[in-house]
């Protein structure tokens, strides 16, 4: 496994719509192997193999979106605390006392997220939930310097490194930098297999505030098929339902969504993959949408048949996302199994 790879995607602080710090480390990568690297205007990056002269053929394409959940400043008060909006679903509670990196002009500033200290609370407000707009970053910093280099529109990210522990990694930015890097990981294998397809490994932007890059790039490649490669709930951690969520612990591999925005076609091929290699997989029930890139992708066009394959995730939008190691590499291990097991042109039709 890549780690130092997958450890640089995750240490990028790039929120929602900001995805370039993490699009030029997975960029990087990708120039290591791939026929063709680029990018487009929209914050999307690309790595194929197999291009074929332009305009002629259509891709395979896999997606694993880049951006992470963030935040940006709405406003500055007179002592030169920062007010500030999620980039993406925050649960306000996790954010007090966090460490923020503030991507800022002149050079990134780090700032901590306050609150009013236990010992000057009144009454119930002891017992009452933490709310956006009742937090704030305080970077130590006067009044002018905060004015005049972290103006209204700034965006910031926790500050939390990655640490390895015991088969896994734990950090903020999982969700979903260990998708960008299960595509491009899944993409090197398929090179190094001699897979003669045309292939494009894409790291999209802007998922979390609406699955914008998956859309802007399923209609530039208009692929034949496509995975989307995401994370789900790993569903030992208390409190997440095995009856909602699927039973999916950590060590069970790739969870693989069954419903209608996926392939039953290309469902059946991945488990008829998985049998074949010993793979490990879960099933998890999307009966109308997975929340995933996927949604966007399998309406580009005229419809692209897609699969949606999901790492076990413990805490996910927290800084201390949890998954484990073998289950990221059963995801790269089955996504790369499956395209080498194409043969010829494929029928999606459902049945």
């Amino acid at each position: 496994m890549n780690l130092d790879f997958f450890k640089s995607l995750l240490t990028a602080a790039a929120p929602s719509g900001y995805e370039a710090r993490a699009a030029q480390v997975w960029k990087a990568e990708a120039e290591t192997f791939a026929d063709r690297v680029h990018e487009d205007h929209y914050g999307n990056v690309y790595a194929e193999i197999n291009p074929p002269a332009e305009g002629e053929g259509r891709p395979i394409a896999l997606m694993g979106h880049l951006d992470e959940i963030g935040l940006m400043v709405s406003h500055i008060d007179d002592k030169g605390m920062i007010a500030f909006l999620g980039i993406g679903g925050w649960d306000p509670q996790v954010l007090v006392g966090q460490r923020i990196r503030l991507l800022a002009e002149e050079g990134d500033i780090l700032g901590v997220i306050g609150k009013k200290a236990i010992h000057v609370m009144e009454g119930d407000e002891r017992s009452k939930a933490s709310k956006l707009e009742d937090l704030w970053i305080d970077t130590a910093l006067d009044i002018d310097e905060v004015r005049r280099r972290i103006p209204v529109g700034t965006v910031g990210v926790i500050e939390q490194p990655p640490i390895e522990q015991n088969g896994h990694l734990i950090s903020k930015a999982i969700d979903n930098r260990a998708g960008a890097y299960i595509v491009l990981e899944a993409l090197r294998a398929m090179k190094a297999a001699g897979v003669r397809a045309h292939v494009v490994a894409v790291g999209t932007s802007q998922e979390e505030i609406g699955c914008f890059g998956a859309q802007v790039s399923g209609y530039r490649l208009n692929p034949v098929a496509g995975v989307v490669v995401d994370v789900t709930h790993e569903t030992t951690q208390p409190g997440v339902s095995e009856k909602k969520y699927g039973v999916a612990p950590f060590g069970s591999g790739a969870n693989l969504a069954v419903g209608a925005m996926v392939s039953p076609v290309i469902l059946r091929q991945m488990q008829a993959v998985a049998k074949a290699r010993e793979i490990p997989t879960t099933l998890s029930a999307n009966p109308r949408y997975t929340g995933t890139d996927n949604d966007s992708l399998a309406l580009v066009r005229a419809g692209v048949p897609t699969a949606v394959v999901s790492i076990p995730n413990r805490y996910m939008h927290s800084p201390s996302e949890m998954v484990k190691l073998s289950d990221v590499q059963a995801c790269v291990d089955i996504i790369a199994g499956w395209a080498e097991s194409l043969s010829g042109e494929q029928d999606y039709t459902r049945r």
